[in-house]
C-alpha cells in the first residue's frame, strides 16, 4: 500500500493549487497588461502598492500572529477580536495622514500623478487588515481550500477588470491601483464569508472585550516587538519603490516593479503557502512536543529544491524572457531581475522559516534582525542613489540582501537545533542537480547563438527535467503533485 503524503504537504499543496490558478491567470494577462500600460502607470501602482503595504502588514499590531498560538479556540476568537479593532485604529490613523500629508508624499516621491489617488489608501489598509486576520484564523482552523478559492475569485475578477479597462483605453497608474483594491475586497468578502458561515456561533458566544483586554496583555510582544519588526521588514523590502521613485522617476520604478513581480511571483505562491502551514505546524508541535528540528528540516529541504533551479534559470535568461513575453520596452525590467536573483532565492528560504520568531517568542531578536536588514538597504539604496546609477543600486540592495537573509536562515536552523552544515549539504546538492542544465542553457545562448525564443523553450524543457528529479529524490512530495496535475485535468 502507497503511503500517503504527509498532512504538511497536502496542506501546502491546498494552498498552491488555488495559488497557481491565481498566479497563472497573472502570468497569462501580464503580456497584454503590459502592451495597454506604460512603465510610468506600472510605477505609479507600485508606489501605491508600497505605501499601503507598509502599513497594511502593521494594521492589526500583529496580533493577527497571536491567533495561532492559544489551545483554545474561544481565546484565538477573542485575539482576532483584538486584531480587529486595531485594524480600525490604524485605519484612523492613516486617514489622518494622507488628509494632512499626501500632497506632500507624492511631491517627495517625484509622482505628481500619485496625489490623485492617495485618498485610496485608508480603505485599502482596512481591507488588508481583515484580510490578515481572517487569514490566521483560518490558518488555526487548517481550512486551507478556502483560501485557494478566495485567491482565485479575486484573481479572476482582478485581471478581467484590468485587461477591460485596458481595452478600453484607460491606461493610467489609477486602473491599476483601483483593479488591485478590487481583488483585495473580494478576497476578504470570499474568506470572511466562508468562515462567519462556519464559526459565527463561535465569535458570538466567545468574543468579549475582558477576554480580548486579557488576550492582548497576554500576547503584548507582538505590538512591542513584532509590529515595528514587520513594519521594518516591509518598509526595507518596500524601500527600493521609494527609493528610486525619489532618485530616478517612476519609470524606472515600472522596470524595477515588473522584475521583482515576475521573481516573486512563483516564489510567493509557494513560499506563503508554506509560510502558514509552517507556522501552524510549528506551533502545534512546539506546544506538544517542542522539537522542530524535524519539521525545519522538511521544510528548508522542500523549499531549496523548488527554489533554487527556477531562480537562477530566471537569472540567466531574463532579458530574452521578458522581450519576448512583455515586448522590447520592458528589456531593461529583465535586467533589472537579473540583478536581484540571489536575494529573491534567499529570501524564499528563509522567510517562511521566520515564523519561528513568534513560535519561540523571540520576537526582540527578530525585531533586530529587521531593523539590521531596514538600515543595511537604506545605505545601499542611498550610495546607489547619489552615484546615479540604477544597476549599481539594485546590485548594492541584492548584495545586502543575500548577506541577511542569508545570516537569518542559518541561524534560526540553529536555535531550531538543526545542524548548519546539513542545510549547506542541501544547497550544495541541489546546485548541484541544477548546474547540467544550466550549462546546457548557456552554451545554447552563448556558444551555439540560439535565438531567444529557442533559449526560453530549452529553459522550459529543463525546468521540467530537474522537477522530474526533484520528485524521484522526494516520494512524499510526488503523490500530492501527481494529485494535483489530476485535478486540472492536466494527467489521468
Amino acid at each position: 500500500m502507497s503511503k500517503s503524503p504527509s498532512p504538511f504537504v497536502s496542506n501546502v499543496l491546498k494552498l498552491t493549487s488555488g495559488s497557481i490558478v491565481a498566479q497563472g491567470l497573472g502570468i497569462l494577462a501580464a503580456p497584454i497588461l503590459t502592451r495597454l500600460f506604460a512603465p510610468e502607470a506600472f510605477g505609479v501602482a507600485a508606489l501605491f502598492a508600497s505605501i499601503t503595504g507598509i502599513i497594511g502588514v502593521v494594521a492589526c499590531l500583529r496580533y493577527e500572529l497571536s491567533i495561532m498560538l492559544p489551545k483554545t479556540d474561544e481565546e484565538a476568537a477573542n485575539l482576532l477580536g483584538v486584531s480587529a479593532f486595531f485594524v480600525l485604529v490604524v485605519t484612523g490613523i492613516s486617514v489622518l495622514v494622507i488628509l494632512f500629508a499626501g500632497d506632500r508624499i507624492a511631491r517627495l516621491l517625484n509622482s505628481p500623478d500619485l496625489s490623485k489617488y492617495l485618498w485610496l489608501v485608508p480603505p485599502t489598509v482596512f481591507v488588508s487588515g481583515v484580510f490578515l486576520a481572517l487569514n490566521y484564523w483560518n490558518s488555526r482552523t487548517k481550512h486551507f481550500g478556502r483560501l485557494s478559492i478566495a485567491r482565485v475569485v479575486s484573481s479572476v475578477a482582478t485581471q478581467i477588470t484590468k485587461l477591460s479597462a485596458g481595452f478600453a483605453g484607460f491606461v493610467s497608474g489609477g486602473v491599476l491601483i483601483g483593479t488591485g483594491i478590487l481583488g483585495q475586497i473580494v478576497s476578504t468578502f470570499v474568506l470572511g464569508g466562508q468562515i462567519w458561515r462556519d464559526d459565527r456561533h463561535l465569535f458570538k458566544a466567545s468574543i468579549r472585550w475582558e477576554k480580548m483586554i486579557t488576550g492582548l496583555k497576554r500576547h503584548k510582544k507582538f505590538p512591542i516587538y513584532n509590529t515595528w519588526s514587520a513594519f521594518l521588514n516591509t518598509a526595507s523590502q518596500q524601500l527600493p519603490t521609494i527609493m528610486l521613485a525619489f532618485y530616478f522617476s517612476p519609470k524606472v520604478v515600472g522596470f524595477y516593479a515588473l522584475g521583482k513581480t515576475v521573481l516573486s511571483m512563483p516564489m510567493n505562491m509557494v513560499g506563503g503557502a508554506v509560510a502558514q502551514v509552517f507556522f501552524q505546524k510549528a506551533s502545534e508541535v512546539h506546544n506538544s512536543t517542542g522539537n522542530l528540528s524535524a519539521v525545519v528540516e522538511e521544510v528548508f529541504n522542500r523549499l531549496v529544491s523548488l527554489g533554487i533551479f527556477p531562480i537562477l534559470l530566471l537569472m540567466l535568461i531574463g532579458e530574452d524572457l521578458f522581450v519576448i513575453a512583455f515586448g522590447a520596452r520592458w528589456a531593461e525590467a529583465g535586467v533589472y531581475m537579473q540583478i536581484l536573483g540571489l536575494w529573491i532565492f534567499f529570501q524564499f528560504i528563509s522567510s517562511p522559516i521566520s515564523t519561528l520568531f513568534a513560535v519561540l517568542e523571540k520576537q526582540h531578536y527578530g525585531l533586530l534582525f529587521n531593523t539590521v536588514l531596514f538600515l543595511t538597504r537604506a545605505a545601499s539604496l542611498i550610495i546607489g542613489g547619489l552615484i546615479g546609477d540604477v544597476k549599481f543600486t539594485l546590485f548594492l540592495f541584492a548584495s545586502t540582501g543575500v548577506a541577511c537573509y542569508g545570516f537569518l536562515c542559518f541561524w534560526l536552523i540553529s536555535k531550531a537545533g538543526l545542524p548548519v552544515m546539513r542545510a549547506l549539504y542541501c544547497i550544495v546538492k541541489y546546485s548541484i542537480y541544477s548546474s547540467p542544465l544550466l550549462m546546457v542553457i548557456a552554451l545554447a545562448k552563448w556558444s551555439l547563438g540560439v535565438q531567444a525564443i529557442g533559449v526560453l523553450l530549452l529553459g522550459l524543457c529543463c525546468l521540467v527535467v530537474y522537477y522530474l528529479i526533484v520528485m524521484r529524490q522526494d516520494k512524499e512530495l510526488k503523490k500530492p503533485i501527481h494529485s494535483l496535475f489530476q485535478r486540472f485535468g492536466f494527467i489521468k
